[in-house]
Formats: C-alpha cells, sequence, structure tokens
C-alpha cells in the first residue's frame, strides 16, 4: 500500500495525502510539475518512462522487471483502489441519512421539462470525449474479433440530449453497433443522434436494468450524475451484469450539480471524497450485502459472500495542469508591432480559459 500525494493540482486539496490509495502494480511518477510521493518503495512499484502515451513503460524500481502498463490516458492516472483501500472490507457503509436528500420528491416532476444544456463546461467536454477515445481505441486493440473494426455496444446511463461520445471516421480502429440511452426525458433522448434506442427509466424507482441482457454491452457510461443516484449500488450490480467480460464502467463526474437532488454526502465531500466515494460504490458492489447483514461481513471468518471482482478500479482526472501566461510585450514592441499585442491578448485568454475549465474525474471499472 503506498500513501500518495499529488503536486501543484488544480485545487488545495490535492496538496494534502490520499488517505490509503494505493497502486496494485505500481506507482506512476508523471513528467512536469506533477509527481508522487511514496512512503516506502518496494519491488512492486515502478516508474514511467517517456511521454508518448502510446508507448509507455513500465520498469520496477529495482530495475530488475519491464511490467505492463496503461498505453492510454497513462498521464490522467492518479491513483487505483484495491479492497485495502476502504474501512469497511465488504459491509456496505453508507446509511439513509448519507443518501438523503433536500427534495425527494419524484425525480419524473423535477425532468418533466427537457432542458438542452450541458453540465460542464466546452473543454471538459473536449476532455472526457478525448478519455472516451482512447478508452474506445484500447478495447479496439485488446479486441480479438477478426474484422477491421471492433465494434463497440455502449450504454449511455442518465443519458440526454447529447452523449459526447467521439466521432467515428476512416481512421478510427472502433464502430459504434447498439449505443444505447437511458434517461428521464424522452423529449432529451429523442434529440440525440448518437443513440440507436432509448429507454426511459427511473433509476431512483427502479434501478434494474431488466429490458438488457446479460454481457451486453462493452462501455456503460455515466456523464455527470452518479450524485443524484440513491441506489448506487443496485446500479453498479446491474452494469456489472450487462458488460461484456473485458467490458469497462465510465463514471464521469465535476463539481456543479442540481443541489436539492445530490445526495448529502455528495454535497459534504471534497474532490478527493467523492472520488473515493463512486469508488467505493464499485468495490462494495462486489459482495452479496444481503449475506453481510447476516454476521459475514468484516470479521473475516469465512462468511463474506463475493459476487463478482473488478480486475480493477481506476481515478482519472481529466482536467490539464494549470499554464503559465506568456509574459506581456512592452509598450513598445506593441507601438512598433500592434500585431504582437494581439497575439499576446489571444494567447493569454486561452490559457486563462484553460486554467479556468470545470474539473471532471472519471472512475474507470473494468469486468
Amino acid at each position: 500500500m503506498a500513501r500518495i500525494v499529488r503536486q501543484n493540482r488544480h485545487s488545495p486539496q490535492w496538496r494534502r495525502p490520499v488517505a490509503l490509495v494505493s497502486f496494485s502494480l505500481v506507482a506512476l511518477l508523471l513528467t512536469g510539475t506533477t509527481s508522487f510521493a511514496f512512503t516506502t518503495p518496494t519491488a512492486s512499484q515502478g516508474i514511467v518512462h517517456g511521454t508518448n502515451k502510446k508507448n509507455i513503460r513500465l520498469t520496477a524500481l529495482d530495475g530488475k522487471a519491464e511490467i505492463p502498463g496503461p498505453t492510454r490516458n497513462a498521464d490522467k492516472l492518479i491513483c487505483s483502489f484495491d479492497e485495502t483501500d476502504f474501512s469497511g472490507r465488504t459491509s456496505w457503509p453508507y446509511t439513509a441519512a448519507d443518501l438523503n436528500r433536500l427534495d425527494n420528491t419524484d425525480d419524473s416532476k423535477f425532468y418533466d421539462s427537457p432542458r438542452m444544456v450541458t453540465h460542464i463546461d466546452d473543454m471538459a467536454i473536449e476532455s472526457l470525449t478525448e478519455f472516451y477515445k482512447n478508452t474506445f481505441e484500447e478495447l479496439a486493440e485488446q479486441s480479438d474479433e477478426e474484422a477491421t473494426k471492433k465494434t463497440i455496444d455502449i450504454l449511455d446511463l442518465c443519458s440526454s440530449w447529447v452523449s459526447h461520445l467521439p466521432v467515428v471516421d476512416a481512421t478510427s480502429s472502433f464502430q459504434y453497433g447498439n449505443v444505447v440511452g437511458l434517461g428521464m426525458n424522452q423529449e432529451e433522448l429523442n434529440a440525440n443522434p448518437q443513440l440507436t434506442s432509448s429507454i426511459l427509466q427511473n433509476l431512483n424507482i427502479d434501478p434494474k436494468l431488466s429490458s438488457l441482457d446479460d454481457e451486453s454491452f462493452d462501455v456503460v457510461a455515466m456523464t455527470v450524475s452518479i450524485d443524484y443516484l440513491i441506489k448506487p449500488l443496485e446500479v453498479i450490480q446491474e452494469i456489472k451484469r450487462v458488460l461484456k467480460p473485458n467490458g469497462v464502467a465510465l463514471i464521469s463526474f465535476g463539481d456543479r450539480c442540481f443541489p436539492t437532488k445530490a445526495v448529502a454526502m455528495w454535497l459534504q465531500a471534497d474532490p478527493i471524497d467523492r472520488i473515493t466515494i463512486v469508488a467505493s460504490y464499485f468495490h462494495y458492489a462486489q459482495y452479496d450485502q444481503e449475506a453481510n447483514k447476516e454476521g459475514g461481513d468484516d470479521s473475516n471468518d469465512g462468511k463474506d459472500e463475493v459476487l463478482y471482482k473488478w480486475k480493477s478500479i481506476d481515478a482519472y482526472d481529466l482536467k490539464d495542469e494549470p499554464q503559465e501566461a506568456p509574459p506581456k510585450p512592452s509598450m513598445g514592441e506593441i507601438m512598433s508591432n500592434p500585431a504582437l499585442g494581439f497575439a499576446w491578448m489571444n494567447t493569454a485568454s486561452a490559457v486563462q480559459k484553460a486554467n479556468n475549465c470545470d474539473p471532471l474525474f472519471v472512475i474507470k471499472a473494468s469486468k
């Protein structure tokens, strides 16, 4: 287990340790101003060599072995979770109060009117789309299909009028098969051009995905909606059921929400807490909570009922490192070359926009 600190991030929280976060195989040291500090390096940890995400290799700190590592999105990875990272090894720790909301009225009334808006800014959307693209390309590389392009079936939970999926073109290594959107407003779903079909369903009333077959999707995505679920355990268990072997669940979230509909513990949490909350949903969904209620849970007496195990549960920070604006030209330089002044203003504005974009995190669970 490694206690890690990620330095020079976007908010003060990143300058304090992430309690009990461990890398199962490797400890990533990223280039630039970002670094991880480890308390007790071991031979099972390693470092990343190179900045080309497609050609990263990982070498154990003792120099004796190369460890296969992530080839895409590696610069966004901040930590990986295992069972030692949570206070209770198997028992669901959250109470009804944790999942309570200020507005517990019927959600269908709240979402009755279509909202053709996005809940993250343009730069966050661009980062999410790029993350999806990298993930889909990874799935294509891992596929044993004989077809030229890997066909990816996607379930978009809590969907709306846009899914932020990358555009497929002639250079893509994948193509879309079924893209099913499940949401709360039919007008929004009908307006989504990337969906091949849609389901109108309130997961807070019925968390079961009964209309969907086992192992029918390569990807299950949920964008900035996990904070509204009052039955997250059941939803995550259903996500696992409908995922194909080697499929991935991608749960993204930021700092915006409808506060009256978000669960209590989400509103009280900082970004690190929220990362841990979402990761813990996947962790606890691995166990039979009904069996644990009968006395198995954390006693380690052999009664724990394991339903399944995720291959990995990883957290990603999609917001880029803060950039510095170029130095402002002197008045003399601007007078002699007015175009230089306009160029500086445009560049400084772009840097400020990038630095002020919405934070966005993704928890990725691999089946």
